[in-house]
This record gives C-alpha cells, structure tokens and sequence, in this order.
C-alpha cells in the first residue's frame, strides 16, 4: 500500500511509511559522495560486494519465471535490506514500466483534488480517507509487477485534467422535530453529497525525482494550483525476504505523504503507510496481503485516524480487511497508537469495511453505515504526458524506451543487453563523481535532499510544474546526469 504507498513494490519499489508516527528525519544521509554511501550502508547492513553490485543475471528464457524468482531471492536469505542491494533481474521478470512512473498516488485524482472542497473539518478529513483508500487503486486492479530500478537523477513528469471534481464526504446531521416533550430526530444528508462540485477541467500535476541511489530514495511533488491543495514525500522501501514471502516496510526518509491546503490557511496532513507482505512466491501465484497499523493526522483541527489493516491467513482467501477510527485529540501532540485506547467521548467516526473494495463510515451515536469509497468500478485514470520529441533523456520514458520496446516485442535478449548498458553507465559515472570528489545534487529538489521527509522544490522544479500546469514542457537539458 505505497507511493517508491505497498508491497507491490517488494518486489518492486514499494512505498511504505511508517507504521507508528515518528519523529521527524534530521540529518541527509546522502550528503557525502555515492561511494561514501555505498560503503556506509554495506556496513550497515552486512551486504557483500558480490551482492551489492552483482553482475545482471543471466536470461533463463527457458525457466519458469517464479522458479527464477525464487533462485534468485535465495541469495538474500537473511539479508536487512533487499531494497538498497538494487540487484538486476532479467528482463523477462520486469514489467515494462519505469518505475518513477509507476509509483503514484494519483490512480483517481479526481479524490485529491477535491479534498478541500468542504467548509466542514471532519468532511475535509474524510476526503483524505476517500483519497486514501484509491491512491494505490493499480494494487487493487494489477498485479504485483516488478518496473524498472531507477537511476540517479532519472525524472518523471505527468498532469492529470480533471474533469468533474466529487462533492464532499458528507457528515449527515441530526435534526429534532415534535415538541419538547416528543422529539424525533431524522439524518439530514447535504445537498452537496448528490451533485458534482467543478463545471470547468483542473488540472493537478505530478513531478518525481530519483534524489539518491545508494540508498534508492526518489522525491515528489503534486500540484493543483486551482485547487490550492499539493502534496510531498519521499519513495523509500525496506524490503527483507522471509524464504515464503517478501516483507516490505518504509525506508528510514520515508515518513509518509504530506498533504497541504493552502486554500484552507495551509491545512496540513501526515498520512503514513502500513508495511505489506507479498505472498504466493512458492506457489507462482502472487498475492499482496497487509496486517500494520497506520495514521493520518491533521495537527489544525487536531482530527487523527488510526487505521488497522486485519492480517488474513495467507493459507485462506484474503478478506483484505479494515476497520478504524476518526477521533479528536488534545494538546500539541497525540502519542494514542492503538484504536482500543481511544477515549470513546473522543470519538467522530468509525471506519470499516475492505481496502480493496468497499469501505464505509459510521457516526457516533448511530449505527447506520455510509458509504465512503466503492472501488470495484473505478480504474486508473490515464496520465497525460510530455510528447516524446520534448522528453529530456533522463526523462523515465524517453530513458528506457528500447527496454520497453524489446520486452513488449519479447526480445528479451535485447532487452536485458540495453537494460545492462544504462546500468552500467550509472556505475561509471558513480565511479567518475567519486575519483573527483564530487557530490551528487539534484536537479528539480534541493539539497539536502532528505530532510524531515517534505521535500523542497528547486527553481527548476517550480518551472517544470509551471510547465505541467500551463503545457510549456520545454525545459533545458541537464548538465549532469547520473546514467
């Protein structure tokens, strides 16, 4: 649930946060050189040099693809961090899709940029919750897939046009009718809830950046100035593979998503990611299962949601199970991480039902049901991006076009060749910064680049969105790229 929200990305590059609130990140831990880095994290987490860098595996076209899957995973039997060992997998294996492009959160934009829309704080918040449930809606109705390791300084750029924006969550209000001494009381459902919100096309744009290699950290940026909403993060996984399954949980600069209202005085919300499990390795049926806790906090209305994802057997039919809670806190800071230890009194709603379907909320005082999100008719949306004449060549598509071309073609021979020259042009560029002593920075995201989790545009950053937003894509080439 990713996001580089997932488990999904376990086997790719998934997008986890934390599943307890954490403090926030100080330091960059890629402030020195890439082979500084390198060095650091092969400490860190006892990775060989066979392992760290190894030589692309070879084609097995004959084999099985999850018998070579599991030959391969073998090897990282007992290793802390699969995800930062960035080993290379056939071609074959691969989904051919960059991976800056795959991780998104805007599988239906249509519930980010309609978060703000209600003058109503607890309306507002279950927006973010409706925008939650879809934000990894390609989990829902893909596979688990594999895209490509993206490379330092490798970017990717997309807008969405939004034709009809959703009303808000309603919150049904009770209304008393009858004499003091006999009062009735009905539920009175805004008008709001029944009509759609925008006449006019918004447009909401999306601009990532692959900011660090070693470890593999990439950050975003969305945009919707007519809707005076944005977000930010960092994409970071953990990934540790068990001998049955790949355990997937949030890199240490992935602290969540950070979503901001400007419309609404720079209402702010924290939403962090709950560890997934991608099981079915043994049996060559991939299936993505998630048992963590996760949060969403909104420190001006002091609302915060604690969401429990129930564990299913991974022997039974997964139930893909939630259930939560909306409840008001005191004070600067809220330390209640599990739902039984929320004070009842605090209570403004209850969540249930299944991430992967339908999910519903209930009030206090009521036990009617309503609906909050009903996934099983929606789809991604398509994403509209640059033409290709105008991609730069480190823009994700235009970089790894033959690849792509070749496995759509199942060539996977030349696949795997172009595949293995781009890698290897990364290490020798790695290699060339190193000997001079220079540090990596990136283009469109400040320096440092890892600060707190909340990303800071840099001048071209703000261009390219500019760009997406008025469809002036034209942006000068790097200077410095790392592939």
């Amino acid at each position: 649930m990713e996001s580089s929200s997932n488990a999904s990305s376990a086997y790719a590059s998934t997008v986890a946060t934390p599943s307890t609130t954490p403090p926030p990140s100080g330091s960059i831990s890629n402030a020195g050189s890439d082979a500084e880095n390198q060095s650091k994290l092969k400490s860190a987490f006892s990775v060989s040099t066979s392992l760290w860098d190894p030589e692309p595996v070879t084609d097995c076209v004959s084999a099985p693809p999850n018998r070579i899957l599991l030959g391969i995973l073998k090897r990282f039997i007992g290793v802390s961090d699969i995800a930062s060992v960035r080993f290379s997998l056939p071609s074959q294996l691969l989904e051919p899709v960059p991976n800056l492009e795959y991780w998104n959160y805007l599988d239906r934009p249509e519930t980010f940029v309609s978060i703000g829309d209600s003058d109503d704080g607890l309306e507002r918040f279950l927006g973010v919750l409706r925008f939650w449930f879809t934000k990894d809606l390609k989990f829902v109705k893909g596979k688990p897939c594999k895209p490509y390791n993206s490379t330092l300084g490798e970017f990717f750029r997309c807008s969405w046009d939004v034709e009809t924006t959703l009303p808000p969550v309603p919150v049904p209000r009770p209304i008393s009718r009858g004499s003091a001494k006999s009062k009735s009381t009905s539920i009175s459902i805004p008008a709001s809830a029944t009509v759609p919100t925008s006449k006019a096309p918004v447009r909401v744009s999306f601009l990532t950046e692959q900011t660090s290699h070693h470890p593999p950290v990439s950050a975003f940026y969305i945009d919707c100035p007519d809707k005076g909403i944005s977000a930010r993060g960092y994409d970071q996984i953990s990934a540790k593979f068990t001998g049955t399954s790949i355990r997937v949980t949030p890199g240490e600069h992935n602290l969540g998503i950070f979503i901001n209202l400007n419309s609404r005085g720079n209402e702010s919300y924290r939403l962090t990611h709950p560890a997934a499990s991608l099981g079915g390795l043994l049996r060559g049926s991939l299936n993505l299962y998630v048992e963590d806790v996760c949060y969403v906090t909104c420190p001006k209305t002091k609302l915060k949601a604690i969401l429990h994802y129930l564990g299913d057997s991974w022997l039974g039919k997964a139930k893909h199970r939630v259930e939560g809670i909306i409840y008001e806190y005191g004070g600067e800071e809220d330390n209640i991480t599990k739902i039984k230890d929320v004070p009842p009194k605090a209570v403004r709603a209850k969540i249930e039902g299944s991430w992967m379907t339908q999910t519903y909320y209930t009030l206090p005082g009521s036990s009617e049901k309503y609906l909050l999100i009903d996934l099983d008719p929606l789809v991604p949306a398509q994403k509209a991006c640059p033409p290709p004449e105008i991609m730069l060549p480190n823009e994700s598509r235009k970089m790894w076009q033959g690849v792509s071309d070749a496995i759509h073609a199942k060539d996977y021979a030349r696949a795997t060749q172009l595949k293995c020259e781009i890698e290897d042009r990364q290490r020798e560029k790695a290699a060339a910064r190193a000997a001079a002593e220079l540090e990596w920075k990136p283009r469109f995201f400040e320096a440092p680049a890892l600060t707190a989790g909340q990303p800071t545009l840099s001048k071209d950053g703000e261009l390219a969105l500019k760009g997406l937003y008025t469809g002036d894509y034209k942006l000068a080439a790097s200077g410095v790229t790392g592939a």
